[in-house]
C-alpha cells in the first residue's frame, strides 16, 4: 500500500494520542498523572475473586463471538434493572473489546463512505478517529460554557448539523472530557432529530453510574429511540478495571449483528476469563454503585477546591471521572503549551481539552484534570499546583 493511499491520507492526522504522550511525560518527569482517566486502586474483590477462579478452571480459551452467556444475560439484567430497557441476551447484546472497540465496529457497520455523523465536541479522540475510518464525515456541535459555566450547545446549531446525509449522532451522555450530564430537555431535542431525520443513534453511556446530584437518562429509553439506538458501555469505568477492556454495545438484533460482522474481524473475540468476573460484577448489590458514586464526589470536590486554590477557574463537573478548568486566571491561553509545561513547572500532568475539538480555539484556555485517584494523590497534586506556602 504506497503513502498515496486515500486511506493512509485520511489517517495520517491522527498520530500519538495525547493520552499517551501526557501519561509519558508523567512516567519521565515522576509528575503526579492527573491526566489519563484510569483508577489507582482496584476493582470490587467479589469480581477480582471471580477472574482469578476463571483463569485457574478453564475459561481460557475463545469465548463465544457476541460474549459467554452468563455476562450477555448479566448485561441485559443490568439494561432492566437499572434503565427499564428489555434487552434480548441472546440477540441484542454484542461484549467487546471495551467501548472503543463497540464505537469502531458500531461506526464502520453503519456508516459508508461519505456518510455523516452529528457529534459533540470536545470529543473522545477515538470518535474522530473512527469516522475517518468510515470514510465518513464528522458534523460537530461545540458544547460551550453558557453563564453558570455548565457546558450547552445552541439549538439552532445542533438543528443545523442534521442534513439529507446524516447516518447516525453520536452522543456521550456523561460526558467526557466536559463532565456534562445531557439534561432531558436535551435529549429530547436530540431524539426529535433523530426520529425527524430518520437517524441512528450511538451512545456512548460508560460513566452510567458514576453521575453526581443530576440522573442519567439514556436516549433508548425516550419514546420512539428504542428501535434506532445502539447503547454501549463497559465495566472499566463502574468497576475500576480499565485495563481489561471488556465493553458492550446492546440494541435491536438488527444493528446488534451488524456490530459483530465487523468485530469478528478486529479482535474477533476478547477477555474469555475476565468475562465471567465482569457478569459477577454487574450484579453487585445497588449499595455498590452508590457507594462508588458517592466516594467518586468525593474526590471530585476535594480535586474542585484545591484547583480553585490554586487560582484555575474550574468548571461544573456533573459526572464521569473529570474536571475541566480554564486557564486564562493564571494568565495562559494555550492549553497544549501550558499542560507540556506543567510536569517541569508544577509536578502535575493534565490534560489539553483542545485537542478534542475540531474547532479548536473553544477549547484552547481549557484543560482536563482525572479526580479517580486515591485522596492522598489528589491533595499531593494540589499541593504541588499551589506551590510554596
Amino acid at each position: 500500500m504506497s503513502t498515496g493511499d486515500p486511506l493512509v491520507a485520511r489517517m495520517r492526522p491522527f498520530g500519538t494520542t495525547i493520552f499517551s504522550e501526557m501519561s509519558a511525560l508523567a512516567a519521565r518527569t515522576g509528575a503526579v498523572n492527573l491526566g489519563q482517566g484510569f483508577p489507582d486502586t482496584d476493582g470490587p474483590p467479589e469480581m477480582l475473586a471471580a477472574a482469578a477462579e476463571a483463569l485457574a478452571n478453564g475459561a481460557n480459551q475463545y469465548p463465544p463471538l457476541p460474549g459467554i452467556p452468563a455476562l450477555r444475560q448479566a448485561i441485559s439484567a443490568h439494561e432492566q434493572r437499572f434503565w427499564n430497557l428489555a434487552t434480548d441476551p441472546d440477540t441484542e447484546v454484542a461484549v467487546t473489546a471495551g467501548a472503543t472497540e463497540a464505537i469502531a465496529a458500531t461506526i464502520l457497520a453503519l456508516c459508508e463512505p461519505g456518510d455523516e455523523v452529528v457529534c459533540f465536541e470536545p470529543y473522545y479522540d477515538s470518535y474522530a478517529a473512527s469516522i475517518t475510518l468510515a470514510g465518513a464525515v464528522r458534523r460537530p456541535v461545540t458544547l460551550r460554557p453558557g453563564p453558570s459555566g455548565r457546558y450547552e450547545f445552541d439549538e439552532q446549531e445542533l438543528r443545523a448539523a442534521f442534513g439529507t446525509r446524516t447516518r447516525l449522532v453520536l452522543l456521550n451522555s456523561p460526558h467526557n472530557p466536559t463532565g456534562k450530564v445531557f439534561t432531558r430537555e436535551e435529549l429530547d431535542l436530540i431524539a426529535e432529530l433523530c426520529q425527524e431525520h430518520d437517524t441512528y443513534a450511538v451512545t456512548d453511556e460508560v460513566y452510567e453510574h458514576l453521575v453526581f446530584g443530576s440522573e442519567h437518562v439514556p436516549l433508548a429509553s425516550l419514546p420512539g429511540m428504542r428501535e434506532r439506538t445502539l447503547r454501549i458501555s463497559s465495566a472499566g469505568k463502574t468497576f475500576s478495571c480499565t485495563g481489561w477492556k471488556v465493553g458492550w454495545a446492546t440494541g435491536p438484533a438488527a444493528l446488534v449483528s451488524a456490530v459483530l460482522r465487523v468485530k469478528q474481524f478486529l479482535t474477533f473475540v476478547n477477555a474469555g476469563p475476565l468475562q465471567p468476573a465482569v457478569a459477577v460484577a454487574l450484579g453487585l448489590p445497588d449499595a455498590y454503585f452508590t457507594a462508588f458514586a458517592a466516594d467518586l464526589r468525593e474526590r471530585r470536590d476535594r480535586l474542585v477546591a484545591g484547583l480553585t486554590e490554586a487560582g484555575l477557574a474550574v468548571l461544573p463537573s456533573e459526572g464521569t471521572y473529570f474536571v475541566t478548568a480554564d486557564i486564562r486566571p493564571l494568565a495562559a491561553t494555550d492549553g497544549i503549551e501550558f499542560c507540556r509545561a506543567m510536569p517541569e513547572r508544577y509536578g502535575v500532568v493534565a490534560v489539553p481539552t483542545q485537542v478534542f475539538y475540531d474547532h479548536q480555539e473553544a477549547g484552547r484556555h481549557l484543560i482536563r484534570f482525572a479526580f479517580c485517584k486515591r485522596l492522598e494523590v489528589i491533595d499531593e497534586a494540589v499541593r504541588r499546583l499551589k506551590g510554596p506556602s
